[in-house]
């Protein structure tokens, strides 16, 4: 099937990575991944949960927004009770970047992730991985530069990307047109050797056959491979 900007079915949107993007922020990155753009910042936060105090690490913890207009129509800001749909983004990006980073460098800190959603339009929540991995790589890059740490504390690289049946065709990271119309799709999240994290998703209606769901996990996870490469670059 065509799709935007004559993508090949294996081929991931652009990614546009630009460290460093808030002023404030110990570590920052605006990522572009299509029309899907996310801003991710990295706090540290002189604390850790209750129940991690003792245990001599430290902690990370992720937040996700999304901006009332980064959709088509306006969406309401989230005052109070957190959506099933956002805690659940939360708790995927928590796993996956605590898994890479090497907390011990943080003894009784917190890293606290924070992806908004600046534009959506299709794979919000793989952008927000892939921004929080780039940011957590220029928080890593200050201190070690500033002296602040002696040892690199990301121990591999992290990315996600979206996989689909549209059509009866498998398709890479979905836009928002193509993941309405997907029959069946996944999140996978993996490291840049091709290591598997986590994978998230399903069929919807019809059920996905052994063979079909790991054809899709192996294009997910070389199209991790892929932007990560980009990313590296950019990095």
């Amino acid at each position: 099937m065509p799709r935007a900007e004559h993508r090949a079915p294996d081929r991931p949107r652009d990614l546009v990575v630009e460290r460093g993007a808030s002023r404030y922020a110990e570590g920052s990155a605006l990522v572009k991944l299509g029309h899907t753009h996310v801003l991710v910042t990295v706090s540290v936060e002189a604390r850790v949960p209750h129940h991690m105090r003792g245990k001599k690490t430290g902690w990370l913890m992720a937040e996700y927004d999304m901006l009332p207009r980064a959709t088509h129509e306006r969406v309401p800001r989230e005052r109070s009770l957190q959506g099933g749909r956002r805690q659940e983004i939360q708790r995927l990006m928590g796993r996956a970047l605590r898994s890479c980073v090497d907390l011990d460098h943080f003894r009784d800190r917190t890293l606290v992730v924070d992806a908004d959603v600046i534009q959506a339009d299709g794979g919000t929540r793989v952008a927000s991985i892939l921004g929080a991995y780039a940011a957590l790589h220029d928080l890593a890059d200050r201190l070690v530069k500033g002296g602040k740490l002696s040892e690199w504390p990301l121990r591999f690289e992290v990315g996600a990307v979206s996989v689909g049946v549209v059509g009866g065709e498998l398709l890479l990271d979905l836009d928002f047109q193509e993941d309405s119309r997907a029959t069946a799709d996944l999140n996978v999240v993996a490291t840049g050797d091709g290591m598997l994290l986590e994978v998230q998703g399903g069929a919807e209606g019809r059920p996905i056959d052994p063979a079909r769901f790991k054809e899709m996990v192996d294009l997910g996870v070389a199209g991790v491979s892929d932007l990560l490469a980009r990313m590296r670059a950019q990095l």
